[in-house]
């Protein structure tokens, strides 16, 4: 595939994503995590027009100079932006600004890129593919939460991506004592917070080749789990009663029966299906009502060849920290993952929101402890 099919099929996706949308959709923001559709696709645009077209296409000029306050998420470097918690507020610029936008921007990429682009040009549109498809991902969850949070609970559409969350019978497959070596190696995109590859000592451990099911879940929700401090940390326990939380995210008792908001509406909750979008806290607070723990992010990545992944964004019990000898980038490519590294959890491997080819078993995702709008579940270790 050359650049410039690679730059049309990735923005062509970005767009398809909300072609099932009206346009009141793109601009609810339910809570400050998630943003309107519209911002995501306007965000995506500014990386591509302030990374490359305003340094490097001469002649160019910025579709609207006020874009650039409008559209910077948390680049410090490059300036002044709105606050995040204001996005849904921007009834201006409208969507159909918006999507102009795209189409001068994505002309503009079209000629740099037929024009040639240098190894060191070619590096920052690697990134900006691959920024791109992380956001692809996040309009899956904030569009689901917009939906989901609605009361009347729409659906998206009758096919969804979330076909593909099933699970099969459970197993264990053992992870012998030893030094393994963690972190990326090789030529092809990575991003930062995955270099440094470094040896760890894991001890022999066990991990489940399948992730917890909605139905054991169930048996967990049964047993008082949301109702007994004996199996939360001190934090967890405080969140959940602050917010009252007796269930996974999109789950109601409905008539004593559970029902899950997905992607095409309010469905019944699926016993075979892995549980999903669960915190970092109900994660570790089921692990310890089995009996059981969760995996240390090297634990996972040793195993990673022998287990299913792909369905949900797995917790683990590893803090997001730096590799060994991990520095950051100078400018405001260098904000990109450093300066996240506290307080939050790493998840291992890809969710079925995950764009195609945007995942590797050394992918470090990561969340605060607290958050669970996104497609995530978890795998017992032993």
């Amino acid at each position: 595939m050359t650049l410039l099919d690679q730059y049309a099929t990735t923005r062509a996706l970005t767009e398809q994503i909300c072609a099932a949308l009206e346009k009141e959709d793109y601009v609810v923001q339910p809570v400050a995590d998630v943003s309107p559709p519209k911002w995501h696709l306007g965000h995506t645009t500014w990386f591509f027009e302030t990374f490359m077209l305003i340094p490097y296409a001469t002649a160019y000029q910025p579709f609207n100079v006020d874009y650039n306050y409008v559209f910077n998420s948390y680049y410090e470097t490059i300036g002044a932006r709105v606050i995040r918690t204001d996005r849904g507020n921007l009834s201006r610029p409208t969507v159909d600004d918006v999507y102009k936008y795209r189409a001068y921007v994505d002309k503009g990429m079209a000629h740099l890129i037929t024009c040639g682009l240098s190894e060191e040009v070619k590096k920052i549109f690697d990134l900006g593919i691959n920024h791109e498809q992380q956001h692809q991902e996040l309009l899956w969850y904030d569009i689901k939460y917009i939906l989901g949070h609605n009361p009347l609970f729409p659906a998206y559409g009758s096919s969804t991506i979330e076909g593909g969350l099933t699970a099969v019978q459970k197993d264990w497959i053992s992870i012998p004592e030893g030094i393994y070596e963690i972190g990326y190696s090789g030529t092809d995109f990575h991003f930062d917070n995955e270099l440094g590859r470094h040896k760890v000592y894991v001890n022999e451990t066990s991990v489940a080749t399948e992730l917890v099911t909605n139905g054991e879940y169930k048996d967990f929700i049964s047993a008082g789990g949301y109702s007994n401090f004996n199996y939360w940390h001190a934090e967890g326990w405080d969140w959940v009663r602050t917010n009252v939380i007796k269930a996974p995210l999109y789950w109601h008792e409905i008539d004593g029966i559970w029902m899950n908001y997905g992607l095409a509406g309010l469905e019944p909750v699926r016993d075979h299906q892995p549980v999903s979008h669960i915190s970092f806290y109900e994660a570790w607070a089921y692990a310890q009502w089995s009996g059981h723990r969760l995996p240390t992010e090297f634990e996972w990545e040793a195993a990673s060849d022998n287990i299913s992944w792909g369905k949900l964004w797995e917790w683990t019990e590893s803090a997001y920290l730096p590799y060994p000898g991990f520095s950051k980038v100078p400018g405001a490519i260098g904000e990109y993952n450093g300066k996240f590294m506290v307080n939050q959890k790493v998840l291992r491997g890809a969710s079925v929101a995950t764009s195609p080819n945007h995942s590797r078993n050394t992918y470090r995702n990561f969340f605060h402890p607290h958050l669970r709008w996104m497609y995530s579940g978890l795998r017992l270790a032993k």
